[in-house]
């Protein structure tokens, strides 16, 4: 039964598949085992996958949809840290290794569908294909270099280079994220954002 259940949710697994390939390669043997290692799940809009304070106990695949990551400060103000879509890895990484509890709100900015990895079962998957451990390397590899990238923009960057920087990386996402949480994520008010659009449209 688990053969044909894994079967029956292969299609979930193209764009997995796909990203994994990007990095390293994947033998058939490898396609027919991963899907054992992960359960899909389906969220709907403005509801959340992780909240802080509890355990986060996956690592989650976009396979379709957009998720956010976000803290509350002492004064209630919210602060967006990452935007995962399509192809990107969302979780509270500390608190999914740790078992301690999460200090982000993972939540559904649009519909989704996420493929569900457990602590148990990723350790068993890079066991059991051990190409996967290398893949999740690189993973963290290139999340440090972003992190190492984003902090030196925020130190040394105007609100205006920082949107920029942002639409010439995704310039399709941000036509899917409210400006309210783009101008949290980039850390400026969103009158701020509003002045720098029109100001960038006024000299287009």
């Amino acid at each position: 039964m688990k053969i044909i259940f894994a079967l029956i949710r292969l299609p979930m697994f193209e764009l997995l598949f796909s990203h994994i390939q990007e990095k390293v390669s994947l033998t058939a043997a490898d396609k027919d085992a991963i899907p054992h290692f992960f359960s899909p799940k389906k969220l709907k809009k403005r509801q959340y996958l992780l909240q802080e304070g509890d355990v986060c106990k996956h690592l989650a695949f976009v396979s379709k949809g957009l998720l956010r990551t976000y803290n509350i400060d002492g004064k209630g103000a919210e602060h967006v840290n990452l935007f995962g879509w399509e192809g990107w890895w969302i979780s509270d990484f500390n608190s999914f290794l740790s078992a301690e509890p999460a200090v982000f709100n993972i939540e559904a900015i649009e519909d989704c569908e996420v493929l569900l990895i457990s602590l148990a079962d990723y350790d068993a998957l890079t066991l059991a294909i051990p190409v996967m451990d290398r893949y999740f390397r690189i993973l963290y590899q290139n999340s440090l270099v972003t992190k190492e990238r984003r902090l030196m923009s925020s130190i040394t960057h105007t609100a205006e280079e920082k949107y920029l920087e942002l639409i010439e990386s995704n310039s399709k996402i941000t036509a899917r994220i409210p400006q309210n949480l783009i101008a949290s994520y980039l850390g400026i008010a969103p009158e701020t954002l509003s002045r720098i659009k029109k100001n960038l449209a006024f000299r287009k």
